[in-house]
């Protein structure tokens, strides 16, 4: 069944300008700006207002609905970079070799003695996030940004490379794992 006309109606918090331009959304927010291009998909913006931003799709059915209310989200996380920013908290486990994790140049990790092995992994820290060895908590890196994208995709990255490969594991639950997701400035 397909639906005549659908819209979204997504709501701009004050001190956020969003510029939509050839399906390009540029958000400039107090902590920078973000821009997203999906020009892929097939969505219709309009700019009510300064604080509002319609979404429509038009002869669509349940699928292209969907992606509807995912352009709104995209657009939304955008909004949330700009204003609040991201951090993802990270917990480094073992059992019995302790793993040193080192960060260089601000643009890679460099993780050592995972599970006794000598090799040593690295993960390219992606562009506009911020990685920190905390000092308060042991055993903690903590990745900080205005991109939800760019912040998520490093953590996982780092999550990846510590997999136990031909091991049982459930016995060797070894590695470095997303402990704590959340906004740098949070809402009170």
């Amino acid at each position: 069944m397909k639906f005549i006309q659908t819209d979204q109606i997504l709501e701009i918090p004050e001190g956020v300008h969003v510029e939509i331009k050839a399906r390009i959304v540029a958000v400039t927010g107090p902590r920078g700006s973000l821009s997203k291009n999906l020009r892929h998909v097939d969505v219709t913006f309009q700019k009510l207002s300064n604080t509002q931003v319609k979404l429509s799709v038009i002869h669509a059915d349940r699928k292209h609905i969907a992606t509807l209310r995912t352009v709104k989200s995209l657009i939304n996380n955008l909004i949330i970079g700009v204003t609040r920013g991201f951090k993802y908290k990270m917990r480094f486990v073992y059992a019995h070799f302790p793993i040193n994790v080192n960060i260089i140049d601000g643009s890679v990790v460099e993780i050592r003695n995972f599970l006794g092995e000598r090799r040593v992994r690295s993960v390219k820290i992606a562009e506009g996030v911020a990685a920190d060895l905390t000092s308060a908590t042991k055993d903690e890196i903590i990745f900080t940004g205005n991109s939800l994208e760019a912040v998520s995709q490093t953590a996982a990255d780092v999550q990846q490379i510590c997999r136990v490969r031909n091991k049982d594991i459930r016995k060797f639950l070894d590695g470095i794992y997303v402990s704590e997701k959340g906004n740098i400035i949070d809402e009170e």
